[in-house]
């Protein structure tokens, strides 16, 4: 009992990077309209502001960076350091008075974030019981969902003719000027939004340092003495982890692609397609994140009791029909974007996520098993951040190419289902290790 206790507590600290992953993102969409207002920014600016932020590219170089480092240096050698590289660059956020600033407070919060994941889900399971390690991931995910469903609360309540704007206000035009600009002055409720992350990094930061290192790799560390290219050697040479980096990267892609827009776009998307407000775009989405952590902990009783296809298919399931009724109802009715707000909620709470992290961190062995995870976030927001683009284009300056953008979201889950579906692997309530000597062996 307990160590079921210090499982469910490291893992609840390390779920804050989880927080802080969605919880950048979705910063950055909730304010993304205020910032378009003040700094003049166009479609294509907004989508750089996607493509190198937490959302794609920046967290992909993280990962990549941070996967390797976590299986040379440690898990805990991230936690130490990793989360003040974080509170960097959302200060160099709340600070930006221009584009260029704006898009490097994006970009090194983005990295941090990448280097963080990796780390993250894999002491999750090696700091697991057999059969709770399902659970853990659920909790992070659910972190993933607490994350965003507080910040677009916040967004909602300090955003113009919200509850909380009036202080907002009053200290803009403290710091400004009673002349200021009134585009100045709205932007400053989303730099207190990203003061409240920077609060929470701090917090993070001091429980995770705390931590101790991972059993696992202790041990693996104590017989096996290879480095960083010796490892990236043996993941690009052997054929299971070649298969599996292609199964995992595949899912997890088409699934995020979808996802990806989602998290940053959604708001944008209710208040250009939809002709809603700022603040009702934020009230929707955060109501969509209830959705999320609701059923998230629902799953979390079952994961590691029920067939790991059967919450998969469910998932992808609910994410397919809410794009199908909103094809039908258009995004332009009120109950049209009500039924996709709750089924996209119900989706994200069972989603892909959860497997690729639960699978991600199974089926590979401790010697790569981090730096397998940063290749494929590599891949997958590398390649978002080019799709984050691309959206750009297809869906237009006010959202007049939203039927055909909701037509490619559905082919991308299609896939993730399908190849989810046949290639789900059988790991429940099996041991790190037994995993990994049947899939490779005594030689890993």
């Amino acid at each position: 009992m307990a160590k079921n206790k210090g499982s469910l507590r490291s893992t609840l600290a390390v779920s804050l990077n989880n927080y802080l992953d969605a919880g950048a993102i979705v910063a950055g969409a909730s304010g993304i309209t205020l910032w378009q207002n003040y700094l003049g920014l166009s479609e294509m600016h907004l989508g750089w502001l996607n493509a190198l932020s937490a959302n794609a590219l920046g967290a992909a170089i993280g990962a990549i960076i941070g996967g390797f480092l976590a299986d040379k240096f440690g898990r805990k050698f991230i936690f130490t350091y990793n989360l003040l590289v974080y509170m960097t660059g959302v200060l160099v956020i709340m600070l930006s008075m221009n584009f260029p600033m704006l898009l490097t407070g994006f970009l090194i919060t983005g990295i941090s974030v990448g280097i963080g994941v990796p780390a993250s889900w894999t002491y999750i399971s090696e700091s697991s019981e057999v059969n709770n390690r399902g659970r853990n991931i659920c909790i992070s995910q659910m972190s993933w969902g607490v994350g965003p469903m507080c910040i677009l609360l916040f967004g909602m309540l300090f955003a113009p003719g919200g509850y909380l704007y009036a202080p907002v206000e009053s200290l803009a035009r403290g710091i400004l000027g009673a002349d200021a600009a009134q585009a100045a002055v709205e932007v400053f409720s989303s730099r207190v939004v990203f003061a409240t992350l920077f609060i929470v990094a701090f917090i993070a930061w001091n429980l995770q340092r705390k931590l101790e290192e991972s059993a696992e790799f202790t041990a693996v560390k104590a017989k096996d003495k290879s480095g960083i290219v010796e490892n990236i050697r043996l993941l690009f040479t052997n054929k299971t982890a070649v298969r599996t980096v292609a199964f995992l990267a595949t899912i997890y892609l088409t699934w995020n692609l979808v996802a990806s827009v989602m998290g940053f776009f959604m708001p944008h998307i209710y208040e250009t397609a939809g002709g809603l407000s700022n603040e009702t775009a934020n009230m929707l989405s955060c109501i969509s994140w209830v959705f999320v952590v609701v059923t998230t902990f629902i799953i979390s009783f079952f994961v590691d009791k029920v067939a790991h296809r059967f919450f998969y298919v469910f998932g992808l399931a609910a994410a397919l029909s809410a794009w199908v009724l909103i094809i039908g109802g258009g995004v332009s009715t009120i109950a049209g974007i009500w039924v996709f707000t709750i089924l996209w909620g119900i989706n994200n709470g069972s989603s892909v996520q959860i497997f690729y992290a639960l699978w991600g961190s199974e089926l590979f062995p401790a010697k790569f098993r981090a730096g397998a995870q940063g290749l494929m976030f590599f891949i997958v927001r590398g390649l978002s951040a080019v799709w984050g683009l691309v959206f750009t284009y297809i869906y237009g300056e006010n959202g007049e190419g939203f039927t055909i953008a909701a037509y490619c979201m559905i082919v991308l889950l299609l896939i993730s289902l399908v190849v989810g579906y046949i290639g789900c692997p059988n790991t429940r309530c099996r041991t790190l290790d037994s995993i990994a000597k049947e899939r490779y062996g005594d030689e890993y």
